[in-house]
């Protein structure tokens, strides 16, 4: 008879226990989750402690709460950050350091015959990742693309009329005057020259025409 009540016990121990595994980061701050029903069950007392859930009560309490009182507390690192009359019982490590590591447990007392909650929460710390630039890759669309092309023509038109025009600038200069005036001249005469020739060369060769044509009629007289 006593083996099967260890049985049974064994049994319900297991079924009202849970056990996690939480990773936090030396230096930061680290939560081991932790709660119950309290619209079913009211505000209950409770405690963590460092090790697994004994039979009764915890191993090595580190802090413990009675009717949503905080009774005792370790070390003030360990904070109860959630709103332990809702039921949220979990435990806040702050500025976690290595000696921090290892198992909790944490014990609701629900009134019953083996109905305490059990909750064993290992805690691994590591070396918190390095931080890197975030880089977001992204593609052009067709209308971004024209864009970038309509802009660059632009640029590109803008540039080298500024420097034709620069070099437009640069060739009327001062030192540069005489010799646009000079061949300005030059062409002017040059076509004067030519219009004269045409204008008046011909009229000087009927002239010649007329004059040797009377001459040769006086001598046939």
């Amino acid at each position: 008879m006593r083996g099967l009540c260890y049985f049974y016990l064994s049994i319900l121990t297991q079924v009202s226990s849970s056990t996690l595994k939480v990773i936090g980061y030396f230096g930061h701050n680290v939560t081991l989750a932790c709660s119950y029903d309290s619209q079913t069950h009211g505000v209950l007392s409770f405690c963590w402690g460092r090790g697994m859930v004994p039979t009764s009560k915890c191993s090595k309490t580190i802090v413990s709460s009675q009717d949503g009182v905080v009774l005792s507390r370790q070390m003030p690192r360990y904070q109860l950050l959630g709103r332990v009359t809702d039921g949220d019982v979990s435990l806040t490590i702050l500025d976690a350091q290595r000696s921090d590591a290892g198992v909790y447990g944490c014990r609701i007392e629900i009134a019953g015959w083996f109905n305490d909650k059990k909750v064993n929460t290992e805690l691994v710390l590591e070396e918190a990742p390095v931080e890197r630039p975030v880089t977001q890759d992204w593609t052009l669309t067709a209308a971004e693309r024209q864009e970038i092309m309509t802009t660059s023509l632009t640029k590109n038109v803008e540039v080298g009329f500024t420097t034709t025009v620069e070099k437009f600038k640069a060739f009327l200069e001062v030192g540069n005057i005489g010799r646009v005036a000079a061949i300005s001249l030059s062409g002017i005469i040059i076509i004067l020259i030519f219009v004269f020739r045409r204008r008046f060369l011909p009229k000087r060769m009927v002239q010649h025409l007329h004059t040797s044509t009377a001459e040769n009629i006086y001598e046939i007289q």
